[in-house]
């Protein structure tokens, strides 16, 4: 079709009301209906409407294909409000619409996550076909809707329509939990009465769904009814299997395979590798690449994948590189098995050696890869190979993919750079939710509350929908800024205005934000009052906040419903030790001590670094291995010792885990160590960009302040709850962290 993007959207329309004669000609507006398709083929939805109102006023007429397309885009940008915009002009102009345009209406109503809207159409619908049936009936199973897409399939037949296999196959495979058996158990059987029970399709979504709903018994039953067992079917069930987590079953099933002579094909070695992959079973696994290799499947790009994946988890990455070797034509995929892998196991270092020594040899390279570095300096804070990383993807031309971008975003805003992050955000032509999310957590991380917020409209203006994980960085945003009543909203928007119900993150992030606000009886409340179970994250916050407003009632209440979740949460003894001290009670202060020895557990030492001309520079609380120690501790005395006068010095461990009995212990701690090498490493109009392991301590945040003000400098740290800027005396956070 020809490309109709640049014509003027005057083009062809006529300023005065067409006669009769020639609103009856079918061959009016034709050109402009091209060019309003192409307008919704390009995502121009805005143009689109636009365009549309100039042919209201010439009085040409829409065609079917055109609505169809405006349709289908709507929904494909889950653009509701567009959605509704056409069709209220299909409902006014076209008195009894076909079908099928009914159902593109539908279709685009339920991709927008409008089952309320789509549920309207479907009721008024005078034509309803079996696609019709299909579609609402799809959209309720995914949305885990059952009642209502299993009450809507018992009234197919009275209707006059009668179910097809793809109606089953898809609210079987909507099953995926135990508590769904039951349901799984009437549509099996409703196949059977409606003489699909047998279809082989219908067959494998079956045993499928006994599988993800832990019924393996009754899986295995219509396993073995299944009129054909070969390779195939085989997997199914092996797959089944290892997504239930019974990897030992599936390897059972594998061996039962090869004693029966089975014909094994590359997909089932596949299966069975990702069961040893996910058990960390390295001999078995060594095993069957033994066989593997026997059959000469190595160099099969499906088998020499999961091998590489099972060798990564098992941490044996010299074996993980030989298999990769081995594979003749390594996709995507095999690269991602193989970077991604380290990543995942936390070695983020070895991805980026990874990544450089692959650069180096030109191997190909796809978004994916880059994604999955973008990742991992975002964990190291490694700015310099990012930006490196950056660069060559754009060299490459591998930046187009939303998802990298997304992450190159985040790395940026894990970097300190986020006046780099706002730029890469803004370079995307259309940002997806995932792109939009980036950025509002990158500010939530730094800090800036009203950046989130003003991009979160931004966000809503452009008619993008947020998810899940946007909300959570919203109220992150609100929680370390004290925005009580925004955060409130934001939780009861999720169900009112997006209907997104609240996980266990949400409401632990609304406890963090009461917690934080000395609203310590309400975030009690929310705990006991939320629809899902109390997680460890949910009474930490809850500890927190009683440690920063002095409530021992509720922090012992708080501390005690913790170590029953997780009696190992290092994290949780030292809350626990620093409340107990800052309300004077020593004797309970000692006893955490004292069971933090006897299970063994010791505070993380705390680590800072920087980085000066491209070098990570470490340091560690007392640190004085580095070559410039003489000048760092010289420049240290320069600056008085500031200590919480307010607590007392012996109310907090420092980053050892022990506790300090001299002023000038405060010195040592390795925030001060990174700092004071700034200052002498760094040039005085740059910022000095810090990174540390652990929750910066109030000794340390005021004396970024003092050395703030002191020196002129701007001082950045990122520490392990969020950024801290500090200019002129003042922290980004105004203490509030």
């Amino acid at each position: 079709m020809a490309n109709f993007a640049q014509i003027p959207s005057w083009f062809s329309l006529r300023c005065s009301p067409p006669s009769l004669k020639t609103q009856q000609n079918p061959k009016q507006g034709h050109v402009e209906n091209l060019h309003l398709v192409s307008l919704a083929k390009q995502g121009k939805i805005h143009e689109a409407r636009e365009f549309l109102k100039e042919m209201d006023t010439a009085g040409l007429p829409l065609n079917p294909h055109t609505y169809k397309c405006l349709f289908e885009t709507c929904g494909e940008l889950n653009s509701l409000w567009d959605g509704r915009f056409f069709h209220d002009r299909l409902r006014r102009t076209v008195e009894k619409p076909s079908g099928n345009l009914e159902n593109s209406v539908l279709k685009m109503y339920c991709r927008c996550g409008s089952l309320v809207d789509a549920r309207r159409v479907f009721d008024e619908m005078l034509d309803k076909n079996l696609v019709s049936w299909i579609i609402i009936i799809s959209a309720y199973a995914q949305e885990g809707l059952l009642d209502r897409a299993l009450g809507l399939l018992s009234h197919m037949r009275p209707s006059g329509i009668t179910p097809n296999s793809s109606i089953y196959i898809t609210l079987l495979s909507s099953l995926r939990s135990p508590s769904l058996l039951e349901i799984g158990k009437q549509i099996h059987s409703y196949s059977i009465r409606n003489g699909i029970g047998n279809d082989v399709s219908v067959h494998a979504a079956i045993v499928n769904m006994y599988v993800k709903c832990g019924w393996l018994e009754g899986a295995g039953v219509i396993f073995d009814k299944m009129v054909e067992k070969n390779a195939v079917g085989w997997t199914g069930l092996m797959f089944g299997y290892v997504e239930a987590g019974r990897l030992e079953d599936a390897l059972i099933l594998f061996a039962k395979t090869m004693s029966e002579g089975v014909e094994l094909d590359e997909y089932v070695f596949s299966i069975a590798l990702k069961a040893c992959a996910n058990m960390e079973d390295l001999n078995l696994g060594r095993q069957i690449h033994g066989y593997i290799i026997k059959v000469g499947l190595e160099s099969e790009v499906s088998v020499g994948t999961p091998l590489v994946d099972l060798y990564v988890k098992c941490a044996s990455f010299e074996s993980a590189c030989r298999a990769f070797e081995s594979i003749c034509e390594p996709n995507d995929v095999s690269w991602s098995a193989l970077i991604t892998g380290y990543c995942q196991a936390g070695k983020f270092g070895e991805a980026i050696k990874a990544f450089g020594s692959l650069r180096s040899k030109c191997f190909h390279l796809n978004p994916f890869i880059y994604t999955s570095i973008f990742q991992a300096c975002s964990a190291t804070a490694d700015f310099n190979m990012g930006a490196q990383a950056h660069a060559d993807a754009i060299k490459r031309g591998l930046v187009s993919y939303l998802h990298g971008e997304s992450a190159m975003i985040t790395m940026y805003s894990k970097c300190g750079m986020l006046d780099y992050a706002y730029q890469a955000f803004e370079s995307i032509d259309k940002p997806d939710t995932v792109a939009w999310t980036a950025i509002i957590s990158g500010h939530a991380y730094h800090g800036n509350a009203s950046e989130a917020l003003r991009l979160f409209k931004r966000m809503q203006d452009q008619r993008v929908r947020p998810n899940a994980v946007t909300f959570v960085a919203l109220l992150t945003a609100c929680s370390h800024s004290g925005l009580v009543k925004e955060g409130k909203r934001f939780l009861e928007s999720m169900g009112n205005d997006y209907g997104i119900v609240p996980t266990i993150d949400h409401y632990d992030c609304m406890i963090d934000i009461y917690s934080r606000a000395g609203l310590l009886q309400k975030a009690l409340e929310l705990v006991e009052s939320m629809p899902c179970e109390p997680d460890a994250m949910s009474w930490k916050s809850l500890l927190g906040g009683c440690w920063i407003h002095r409530n021992y009632v509720l922090g012992t209440i708080a501390a005690e419903k913790l170590l029953q979740l997780d009696p190992y949460d290092i994290a949780a003894y030292i809350l626990m030790f620093n409340l107990y001290a800052s309300t004077g009670k020593w004797e309970e202060a000692a006893f955490v001590r004292k069971m933090m020895s006897q299970r063994n557990l010791k505070k993380e030492l705390g680590c800072s670094w920087i980085t000066v001309k491209g070098k990570v520079h470490r340091f560690i609380v007392g640190d004085k291995h580095h070559p410039q120690t003489k000048e760092i501790y010289s420049k240290l005395k320069q600056f008085s010792p500031i200590t919480n006068n307010e607590i007392g010095l012996h109310t907090k461990e420092d980053e050892s885990g022990n506790l300090p009995e001299r002023k000038e212990q405060l010195l040592d701690h390795s925030e001060r160590l990174a700092i004071a090498f700034g200052l002498i490493s760094m040039p005085c109009n740059g910022p000095i960009v810090i990174f540390k392991n652990l929750r910066a301590c109030k000794d340390c945040h005021d004396f970024a302040k003092q050395v703030s003000e002191t020196t002129g400098r701007k001082i950045v740290v990122r520490d392990s709850c969020r950024f801290h800027h500090f200019e002129s005396g003042k922290c980004s956070c105004n203490d509030y962290w």
